[in-house]
């Protein structure tokens, strides 16, 4: 029997890949959109012939009843968020009530429809912020240092909370960074490789960002996403960390993306502090031993691959040699 699945946030990079990763797998595939007189579909351009779309939002539960009602998915991946950090400290209370109290709503709509539909939650490593221990893990204490990172440490415990209290099949994916050519403008890492190939062609010639010191643990989206996949898979349900194990700086990312480009990073890059986070978070980088040992999952994509795959696909683009996004 066709097995079906419902994502949220289906236009975003995530949800694009994980698409496509369930088509190939021979699942229906149903997602959920806001309804908006300029919807995105870019990222999922190719597969328009191929998925279900229904109208909802994080913040109408009733819409979100009405979507598990007609499409009786045996998945639901909630991928849809305000996902931007820097863009959490202007809109805090939106943040909230999609990232974090969006969870609970969609969350009840599984108890209230089917509780054995099986429910994956995108936590993220920024619930870690001013991290305790490095590396981070499953067990690590939570310190947030943004309303994104309250957010999701709301919906994470809420994740965990209805699988105890109602025994739903609901794990929590909590992912550190994981970029991609599909990767929106506003992140750093896509704003690093689309500078420096603007740059390369002679479009610009400098790229303003914040802290260049600031650690990050870097994987490939589309390896995460078969992460979540396998979560669901399982005979029990659970939260896991899904990283490389590595850990690298901003600087190190501009200086990647630039020698792909065959430029010096210092020649271009400029430091301006309205880039800044209020609150900064220094490190992060993960212990993804139990994915490994319980799911079978390891990433396939280094660091060095992922920055000059980024910058490549910016370059097609910007030549107009990209069809879609990669």
């Amino acid at each position: 029997m066709t097995r079906r699945a419902l994502i949220t946030g289906i236009t975003g990079q995530d949800g694009s890949y994980l698409a496509e990763f369930l088509l190939d797998k021979g699942y229906e595939v149903v997602g959920m959109v806001r309804r908006s007189s300029t919807v995105n579909y870019e990222r999922i351009a190719h597969l328009m012939d191929s998925v279900q779309f229904h109208s909802g939002d994080l913040l109408d539960q009733l819409s979100m009843v009405e979507a598990l009602q007609e499409h009786r998915p045996d998945e639901v991946y909630n991928l849809a968020a305000q996902s931007f950090v820097q863009t959490s400290f202007g809109q805090p209370v939106l943040t909230g009530e999609t990232t974090g109290l969006g969870v609970t709503r969609l969350l009840d709509a599984v108890r209230l429809v089917d509780p054995e539909i099986r429910f994956y939650q995108a936590s993220s490593s920024e619930m870690f912020g001013k991290v305790r221990e490095v590396p981070q893990n499953e067990d690590t204490p939570f310190h947030p240092r943004s309303p994104y990172g309250v957010a999701k440490v709301y919906g994470h415990w809420i994740t965990v909370n209805y699988r105890e209290s109602y025994g739903l099949h609901a794990s929590s994916g909590m992912l550190f960074n994981h970029e991609s050519p599909r990767r929106g403008l506003e992140f750093v890492t896509r704003k690093i490789s689309h500078g420096a190939a603007q740059i390369a062609l002679g479009k610009a010639t400098e790229l303003r960002l914040g802290n260049l010191e600031a650690k990050r643990d870097w994987g490939f989206a589309g390896d995460y996403v078969d992460a979540m996949w396998r979560m669901l898979q399982q005979d029990e349900p659970g939260d896991y960390v899904v990283c490389t194990g590595e850990t690298h700086t901003v600087r190190e990312f501009c200086e990647a993306a630039f020698a792909r480009v065959g430029l010096d990073a210092d020649d271009h890059v400029v430091v301006d502090e309205r880039f800044y986070r209020p609150a900064e978070v220094d490190l992060l980088v993960g212990d993804g031993s139990r994915a490994a040992d319980r799911l079978g999952w390891r990433p396939t994509m280094s660091f060095t691959e992922l920055v000059e795959t980024m910058v490549d696909a910016d370059l097609a683009l910007l030549e107009g040699r990209l069809d879609r996004l990669a």
